[in-house]
C-alpha cells in the first residue's frame, strides 16, 4: 500500500465544522463496518498521555481528517487503562496507538505515537484506495512450546547475555533511547547483588541513581520515562505502574543497602500516592495527567514549587479505581512497610485492600476491573485478580493474618478456573497471552505453594513457565522478569517462622525483623498456637517458653533465635553453601 499526500479543500465556518463521532469498542463495531462498507479505526489513548492530547487537538480536529473519517471509517476511542485486553495486545506500540482494521477484523495498519494531520489524512486516503495490509502489519510468528517448565541452560545463557547487553553502562537502565526503571530487571539485579554479584550490584545502583532524576521534586512520585537517552528529559505523566514498581524497588534496595537516598526515594513516591492518588475512601486512583492544559507541554509548570503550581491548578487525576492498579500499590506499600518497620504504609495498604474486596470482588474470589460497566464489559481480566492475589500474599507475609492467605488462595483458584491456557494464562478468556503477566503469575503461584503446600499451585507455576520458556516469548529485549521467574522456581525461598503469641511484644519484634530482611524472595510465617497449625506446614516446631524464630530450608531448620540480631546471624549461616 502506497501513501501519498492528500490535498482536500474544505472551507467551513468553525461553528459549522463537523466532528468525528467516536464510538466505544464493542463486538457490534465490525458488524456495522460490514453493513456500511467502512473501515474501523481504533484510537488507543491514555488519560495521562501528552501526545494523545496533542493528537486530539491537532490531528482529529483537522478538517481533512474529519471528512475522511466520517465518510469511510468507524472511529473507536478507548482509554487503554480501562481495557487491559486491548492495552496488552498493542502495548508495544505505545500511546497513542492507531490501529486500522478491515470490516472482517483483520489489521491493515498499526502506528505508534503522534501522527500529524497531513500524514494521517494521507494514510486514511491510501487505505481507502488500497486496503491491503501495510508494512506495519507483520504476521506474528507462533511460539513453539515444549514441555519444559524451566529455561534450558542454553536459553538461560542467551537471556542473561541479553540482560547484560541491553544494559546502558554509561547512563544506567535497560535500553538506550528512553530511560526508565524497569522494576523486574532491577529486582533481578538486586537478587544477584545480594549473593555477591558485583556487576549486578552496579547495574541496580546506577539505574536507581539515574531514576532519581525522574522524581518530582515538589510533589514526589516519578515521571514515567525520559527521552533522548538521558534521565532529564521527561514528559510528566505519573502512572500507577511506575509509582508501584519504583516504590517496591527503592524499598528493596533500602533493605539491602540501607542507603538513605533509597529511603528518601521510596518516601517521596509514597507521599505522592497518598496526597494525589489516594481516594477519600482509601483506595487508589490511576494516574496524574502529563499536562495542566491538554496538549501543552508542561515543563515550565513542573519546574515550579508546590505553592506556585497549586496557584495555577493541578493536572487532572484519573479517578477511576481499578483492582489491578490497587494491587500494585498495595504490594509496593507493604514492601516499604517491611523494609522500614513504618506502620503507616502498611495501614494504607490494608485500607486499600479492604476497599477493593468490598467493592470490586467477584463471585469465586476474582476481581472485576473497576466500578464502571464499560471497564468490565470485556472482563474478567487476569491482571486484576493476579495483582490483588500478590497483594494479599504480601499482606500475609507482613502481618501473619491468615485472612490474607485465604484471599490469596481464592485468587489463585479463580485464575486457574478462568484464565488457564495450555500453556500459560490469558489476559482475558477471549484474549491472548501477555509475557509479564505470566512472569508475575509464575512467581505468585510458586511462592503461594510454599505457604500452603498445594501441588495444584506448583502446576500453575509450571504452566505459566512453560509459556515463558518458548524462545519467541522469552527472548525480546527486557529479559529480567523471565529470569526472575525462572530464578525463583529453581530456588527455595528464605523461610522464617516466628513461634509465639500475636500479643507477645518479643514475637512481634522478631516478626518485624524477619520482614525487614533484604531477601525479596521469602516465606514468612507466624505460628500463634491459639490459631491452630500453620496452613500447609510440614514442619513441627517445638513448644517454646518464649517467642522464637526459626530459619528453615527444604531439609533443615536452625536453632531458635530469640532476638533480631540472632535471627540475622542464623539467616547468614543457613544461606552459606
Amino acid at each position: 500500500m502506497k501513501y501519498f499526500v492528500l490535498l482536500l479543500a474544505i472551507a467551513l465556518p468553525l461553528s459549522a465544522r463537523p466532528a468525528i463521532q467516536w464510538q466505544p469498542w464493542s463486538g457490534d463495531v465490525f458488524a456495522r463496518a460490514k453493513r456500511e462498507h467502512r473501515f474501523v479505526l481504533l484510537d488507543l489513548e491514555a488519560v495521562w498521555c501528552h501526545w494523545c492530547h496533542v493528537m486530539d487537538e491537532m490531528t482529529y480536529s483537522d478538517d481533512r481528517v474529519i471528512a475522511l473519517m466520517n465518510q469511510r471509517y468507524i472511529a473507536v476511542r478507548v482509554d487503554q487503562d480501562s481495557r487491559p485486553d486491548l492495552s496488552n495486545r498493542y502495548e508495544d506500540y505505545g500511546w497513542p496507538a492507531t490501529i486500522v482494521f478491515a470490516a472482517d477484523g483483520s489489521e491493515i495498519v498499526k502506528r505508534s505515537g503522534y501522527i500529524p494531520p497531513m500524514p494521517m489524512a494521507s494514510m486514511l486516503q491510501a487505505i481507502i484506495d488500497d486496503p491491503s495490509p501495510g508494512p506495519s502489519v507483520v504476521k506474528e510468528e507462533a511460539p513453539v512450546f515444549s514441555g519444559d517448565a524451566a529455561l534450558s541452560p542454553k536459553l538461560r545463557a542467551q537471556l542473561e547475555k541479553t540482560h547484560r547487553d541491553f544494559y546502558d553502562a554509561k547512563h544506567g537502565g535497560w535500553g538506550f533511547s528512553h530511560k526508565y526503571l524497569d522494576a523486574p530487571s532491577v529486582e533481578y539485579a538486586l537478587a544477584l547483588a545480594r549473593r555477591g554479584d558485583a556487576a549486578s550490584a552496579t547495574m541496580a545502583r546506577q539505574t536507581i541513581d539515574g531514576e532519581r532524576n525522574l522524581l518530582d521534586p515538589a510533589w514526589g512520585g516519578v515521571y514515567q520515562y525520559s527521552t533522548g537517552g538521558v534521565w532529564n528529559e521527561p514528559p510528566f505523566e505519573k502512572i500507577m505502574s511506575m509509582q508501584a514498581g519504583n516504590l517496591r524497588v527503592a524499598s528493596l534496595a533500602y533493605a539491602l543497602w540501607h542507603d538513605p537516598r533509597d529511603l528518601a526515594m521510596a518516601q517521596a513516591i509514597r507521599r505522592f500516592l497518598v496526597t494525589f492518588l489516594r481516594s477519600p475512601a482509601g483506595a487508589f486512583y490511576t494516574s496524574q495527567n502529563a499536562d495542566l492544559i491538554d496538549g501543552r507541554h508542561a515543563g515550565d509548570y513542573f519546574a515550579l514549587n508546590n505553592a506556585q503550581r497549586r496557584a495555577k491548578g493541578i493536572p487532572r487525576i484519573d479517578k477511576n479505581i481499578y483492582a489491578r492498579e490497587n494491587g500494585w500499590a498495595i504490594e509496593a506499600l507493604v514492601t516499604l512497610a517491611s523494609a522500614t518497620s513504618d506502620p503507616r504504609p502498611l495501614a494504607e495498604a490494608r485500607t486499600a485492600a479492604d476497599w477493593v474486596v468490598a467493592h470490586l470482588q467477584r463471585a469465586g474470589g476474582g476481581f472485576q476491573h473497576g466500578l464502571k460497566p464499560a471497564s468490565n464489559a470485556a472482563g474478567p481480566f487476569l491482571g486484576d485478580t493476579l495483582s490483588m492475589g500478590r497483594a494479599f500474599l504480601a499482606l500475609y507475609a507482613a502481618t501473619g493474618e491468615r485472612i490474607w492467605l485465604s484471599r490469596a488462595q481464592e485468587a489463585a483458584t479463580f485464575i486457574e478456573q478462568n484464565f488457564r491456557a495450555d500453556p500459560g494464562y490469558l489476559t482475558a478468556p477471549h484474549a491472548t497471552w501477555q509475557r509479564d503477566e505470566n512472569c508475575d503469575l509464575a512467581r505468585f503461584a510458586n511462592l503461594l505453594r510454599h505457604y500452603d503446600g498445594d501441588p495444584k499451585l506448583e502446576a500453575m507455576a509450571r504452566n505459566a513457565m512453560r509459556y515463558l520458556t518458548a524462545p519467541q516469548v522469552a527472548a525480546p529485549a527486557l529479559t529480567g522478569n523471565v529470569l526472575l521467574a525462572d530464578f525463583e522456581l529453581r530456588e527455595e525461598p528464605l523461610h522464617v517462622t516466628v513461634v509465639g503469641a500475636k500479643g507477645d511484644a518479643n514475637a512481634r519484634a522478631l516478626f518485624t525483623a524477619a520482614a525487614g530482611l533484604p531477601q525479596s524472595y521469602k516465606q514468612l510465617e507466624w505460628l500463634d498456637r491459639s490459631e491452630g497449625p500453620l496452613p500447609g506446614s510440614k514442619v513441627e516446631y517445638p513448644a517454646m517458653s518464649k517467642a522464637a524464630a526459626f530459619v528453615c530450608s527444604s531439609n533443615r531448620c536452625s536453632r531458635p533465635a530469640f532476638t533480631a540480631a540472632e535471627l540475622k546471624i542464623l539467616v547468614s549461616r543457613l544461606e552459606k553453601p
